[in-house]
């Protein structure tokens, strides 16, 4: 499956989806694309939330959206996190993304 952007030229669901994978890919982890990701393994071993870097990670895709809040939650000692946008357009896009 490929995401494409729509006919009037709009990725936002493109950056949506990168938004999300980056959330759940460890630091350094691409060979291309080693300042994405949060180092969430590390974290966990060492019991410390990575917030700095979700906070990077939403400074890395504010130019995309309208808005973009990202917040921490703890359920059994894992960090999970409520994902809010508005694009550009005006469509509001809310989804939890366990880590």
């Amino acid at each position: 499956m490929s995401i494409e952007s729509d006919s009037a030229g709009d990725f936002t669901y493109g950056w949506i989806t990168t938004l999300i994978q980056t959330l759940k890919l460890g630091l350094g982890e691409s060979p291309f694309y080693v300042q994405y990701g949060i180092p969430a393994q590390r974290c966990i071993v060492e019991q410390f939330h990575p917030d700095f870097y979700v906070n990077m990670v939403q400074q890395q895709f504010a130019g995309y959206f309208a808005s973009i809040t990202i917040k921490k939650h703890v359920i059994n000692n894992n960090p999970v996190y409520d994902v809010s946008i508005v694009t550009l357009s005006g469509v509001t896009y809310q989804e939890t993304i366990a880590v």
